[in-house]
């Protein structure tokens, strides 16, 4: 097998004789067959081939093909963005009166869809902290639980999970564990490595790499055994009458999960992933090995910079060796642990409002991630909503700062943020 900075070039497209070099855009919404049979058999889930875009498109499945290579799964799923592919996720295998277990420092769109508009649906949910003790997160499971779920970097407080310890709790209560892994990318961390069983990613972030289309990806490692736990998910061990009795985790084998998100999720809900953003998704992948290289290098140099600065009252990167998560970043992500660091500043809010006023380089945005450094405050801006004693809950803390380290020259990104604290200080 190529290494992943091969794959990332290369894998899902490789074109034959007097084929396109470059991935091409099959900006089509139908496909044509010759028979009535034969788009019947499309239909009928026993033949493999193109006849709607809201199923499958060539570019799109070209693009999942290689985000399913690079995270070492048998099959992926592109979606119109991260939070769909959590959605999608979770209602593959959960339905109304289920109950799922989440760290509770996860991204805030996610801690909101899990913990207000899935429990709307009937599906609840249990937050634990993502240090929590073995004891204590199997604490948190009920009969009816059917998966647990993390971040590999949390968003925006930027602590590594403990994929191993969390995918033994799984295990144990026979659930899979679902990571997100946009922040870490698969050239970073691979979770199924460590034991998880499904991976997310908001595509928008990282593997898009310069803001331009929005996107997610659900990945499926082929590893779970569903019919050994049949009982617990019966959308994938029993017959699906909408396709006339056949059943998934028989039929498809390793790849049953992905095969329902496709042809059941997709089919009925539709947050599909154009296949004009696919295109651009392919553009970030070929670049994605380069491209946290010198994210991950800028933004351990501007966090040890940040770190012996008088005004930082403390900084997260799991980079520093003063770091709490440093142990497990060395563990999961030895090659780096991305471009995005949290801090807080001395001075309160209003000198953090003063601070990010003050900043010329570094624009204050909603979107992290890119090529852009950018900066966020979550509790005046993402957060403002939610009380100080609410943000805790959800693992933010009031002064918390996310700032996203892009791929200009970290002299430049540390003299901006030095002349806006001096500013902020006067």
């Amino acid at each position: 097998m190529y290494k992943i900075d091969t794959r990332c070039v290369h894998a899902g497209y490789r074109p034959g004789k007097g084929e396109p070099r470059q991935m091409p855009i099959i900006q089509s919404t139908t496909f044509k067959y010759e028979t009535s049979d034969q788009m019947g058999r499309l239909f009928d889930l026993e033949d493999a081939g193109y006849f709607y875009t809201r199923l499958q498109n060539p570019t799109c499945d070209n693009v999942a093909a290689r985000i399913a290579d690079l995270e070492g799964g048998v099959g992926a799923l592109l979606t119109s963005s991260g939070q769909a592919a959590n959605l999608y996720a979770v209602l593959n295998i959960c339905r109304a009166g289920d109950h799922i277990v989440c760290a509770n420092n996860i991204y805030g769109g996610t801690f909101n869809l899990f913990g207000v508009t899935l429990r709307g649906l009937g599906i609840d949910v249990t937050f634990v902290s993502p240090d929590a003790s073995e004891a204590e997160i199997a604490a948190a499971f009920r009969k009816e639980t059917k998966l647990l779920f993390g971040e590999t970097i949390s968003n925006p407080g930027v602590e590594v999970l403990d994929i191993e310890l969390f995918a033994r709790v799984a295990h144990a209560h026979g659930v899979p564990l679902i990571v997100d892994n946009t922040f870490a990318t698969p050239v970073l961390c691979r979770p199924f490595e460590w034991g998880a069983d499904i991976v997310t990613h908001s595509t928008t972030k990282y593997i898009d790499g310069h803001g331009v289309s929005v996107g997610g990806a659900l990945v499926d490692s082929g590893n779970f055994p569903w019919m050994e736990h049949a009982d617990k998910f019966p959308g994938l061990t029993t017959p699906d009458a909408s396709y006339h009795g056949l059943t998934y985790a028989v039929k498809f084998g390793p790849a049953a999960y992905i095969t329902k998100a496709v042809t059941h999720l997709m089919r009925d809900l539709g947050a599909m992933q154009s296949p004009q953003n696919a295109f651009y998704l392919n553009l970030g992948l070929q670049t994605l090995h380069l491209r946290m290289r010198r994210h991950c290098d800028s933004a351990l140099q501007v966090a040890r910079w940040l770190e012996q600065h008088p005004a930082v009252a403390w900084v997260h990167y799991s980079g520093l060796e003063s770091d709490p998560f440093h142990a497990q970043q060395q563990k999961y992500l030895p090659a780096g642990c991305c471009g995005v660091i949290a801090f807080g500043l001395k001075g309160g809010r209003a000198f953090d409002n003063r601070f990010l006023d003050a900043l010329q380089l570094v624009t204050i945005e909603t979107h992290v991630a890119d090529c852009h450094t950018c900066v966020l405050h979550p509790a005046s801006h993402t957060h403002r909503q939610l009380s100080d004693e609410q943000l805790r809950a959800a693992g933010v803390a009031p002064d918390l700062i996310r700032l996203s380290i892009g791929l200009e020259d970290p002299e430049d990104i540390i003299a901006d943020l030095s002349a806006a604290l001096e500013h902020a200080a006067l």
